[in-house]
């Protein structure tokens, strides 16, 4: 099966899963190269926009993807990305998946989720956001 890239200027959004009870955990992008790779290794690898270059997640964290199975949209332009996940989250901010917040209907975000683990001391540097 050929994939799109041409549609959104070589990346295609890959929806990351989890492959035990549905939980939608992230949302990450691919060009042909990290769906190659993540092919070939059985662990997720997207292109990174900022950073303009391939990156595996758990790089960083220990925090990997196990792919256990891929699906494509009727377009062949999106990704469906079932996973076992590694470790005790996926979001850099420190929570089990990176849709933690819930927007109220007077437009604020509400948290939703607790903290699964100390993204200081998981990551080398902090991010902020």
């Amino acid at each position: 099966m050929e994939i799109d890239f041409r549609k959104s200027g070589g990346l295609v959004p890959a929806i990351i899963q989890d492959g035990s009870n549905g939980d939608v955990l992230m949302l990450g992008f691919m060009n042909a190269d990290s769906l190659a790779e993540t092919r070939r290794t059985g662990e997720v690898v997207f292109f990174s926009r900022s950073r303009n270059k391939l990156w595996k997640k758990g790089e960083s964290s220990g925090h990997v993807l196990r792919v256990r199975e891929m699906r494509v949209d009727c377009d062949a332009d999106a990704l469906l990305v079932r996973v076992e996940a590694v470790g005790p989250g996926v979001c850099h901010e420190g929570y089990r998946s990176c849709f933690f917040r819930s927007i109220e209907a007077d437009g604020n975000a509400k948290i939703i989720s607790e903290r699964t683990f100390a993204p200081e001391k998981v990551y080398r540097k902090e991010k902020s956001r």
